[in-house]
């Protein structure tokens, strides 16, 4: 039904099925806009840093 009134009204003259067709653009892009915000976050959170760790070239002894 929405889709005929859609197409019924860009065929009139009418700008309304524009609007519908961001609206559902809109709400295609947001879950994908989160999912990278999220993995963005993630990134910045659990990178490795670059640390320099100085060992000493004597053995372990792990008893």
């Amino acid at each position: 039904m929405c889709t005929l009134n859609a197409e019924n009204s860009v065929q009139n003259g009418n700008t309304d099925g524009k609007g519908l067709n961001d609206g559902i653009l809109f709400l295609l892009a947001a879950p994908y806009v989160a999912v990278a915000v999220v993995g963005f976050v993630w990134y910045k959170k659990y990178r490795r840093k670059n640390i320099n760790v100085d060992i000493k070239d004597q053995k372990i002894h792990l008893n």
